[in-house]
C-alpha cells in the first residue's frame, strides 16, 4: 500500500524552461541600457543554450555572455544576483500540479521533495509555488549536506515520512539523479518525461502529472 509520494523539483513540479524564459526576458528589460549589442531574443536564446537545462552554474552563463558580447558595463556577479535574487517571482508550475498534490493530500498520502541545489533559492522557489502547503518533509542537497543520486538521501526522506520504500513512489525528471537514484533506493519511480533526455526510456512514463495518479493506484 502506497501510503507516501516524494517528488523532485525542477523539471518535475516547477516548469523550470518557462521560469527561465520569463525571467530572463525581464532581466533583458531590466538592463536593457547595457545590452545594446544583442537583441532580446538573441540574448534569451543563447542564455537557454548556455544554461543546458540548469547543468551549468550561472556565474559561467553570464561569464560567457558578457565576454561573447563584449560587455563591459556589467559584470558576471551583478547579473547572478539578480538571477537569484529574481527567480523566485518567476516560477511557473507544470500544468495540474495543484491538482495533483491536492488529491494525493485528500487521500493522506503524505508528500515530500527532494531536490539538489541551494538551500535558500531552492526554497524560495518551493515558497513561490506554495509547494510548503502540500508538503511533509523537504530535503535540499546543500542543507543535507548530500546529493541526489546517493540512495541516502532518499533513505532519509523515507525516515523523516515513516515510510518504507515498498510504501513510497518517486517522481522526478532526470534519469539519473532520479530515477535509477530511487530505484536504487528501493522506491518505485516515475519519470517525468523531458525532451531534455529523449534518448531515455522507462517503464512508468508520467506526461502529465495527473497521470501519476494512475501509478499510485497501481500500486494500492
Amino acid at each position: 500500500m502506497i501510503r507516501a509520494a516524494l517528488f523532485d523539483l525542477d523539471g518535475t513540479l516547477l516548469d523550470r524552461r518557462q521560469s527561465l524564459e520569463s525571467l530572463i526576458s525581464d532581466q533583458y528589460e531590466r538592463y536593457t541600457g547595457h545590452f545594446t549589442e544583442i537583441e532580446k531574443n538573441e540574448y534569451c536564446t543563447r542564455f537557454i543554450q548556455l544554461d543546458n537545462n540548469g547543468y551549468t552554474w550561472k556565474d559561467k552563463v553570464y561569464t560567457t555572455l558578457l565576454n561573447e558580447y563584449n560587455i563591459t558595463t556589467l559584470t558576471a556577479d551583478q547579473l547572478l544576483h539578480d538571477y537569484i535574487t529574481e527567480f523566485k517571482n518567476h516560477c511557473i508550475p507544470f500544468p495540474n500540479m495543484h491538482e495533483l498534490l491536492q488529491q494525493l493530500q485528500n487521500q493522506n498520502i503524505a508528500i515530500g521533495i527532494i531536490t539538489n541545489g541551494f538551500t535558500e533559492f531552492q526554497m524560495n522557489n518551493l515558497c513561490a509555488l506554495q509547494l510548503h502547503t502540500y508538503t511533509n518533509t523537504i530535503l535540499i542537497s546543500e542543507a543535507e549536506g548530500i546529493k541526489k543520486p546517493h540512495p541516502a538521501i532518499f533513505e532519509r526522506a523515507l525516515q523523516q515520512l515513516n515510510v518504507t520504500a515498498k510504501e513510497c513512489i518517486y517522481v522526478g525528471d532526470h534519469p539519473e539523479n532520479d530515477v535509477i537514484g530511487a530505484e536504487n533506493a528501493g522506491i518505485t519511480a516515475i519519470w517525468k518525461r523531458d525532451s531534455f533526455w529523449e534518448g531515455f526510456e522507462h517503464s512508468r512514463v508520467a506526461r502529465d502529472l495527473l497521470e501519476v495518479l494512475f501509478f499510485y493506484k497501481v500500486k494500492l
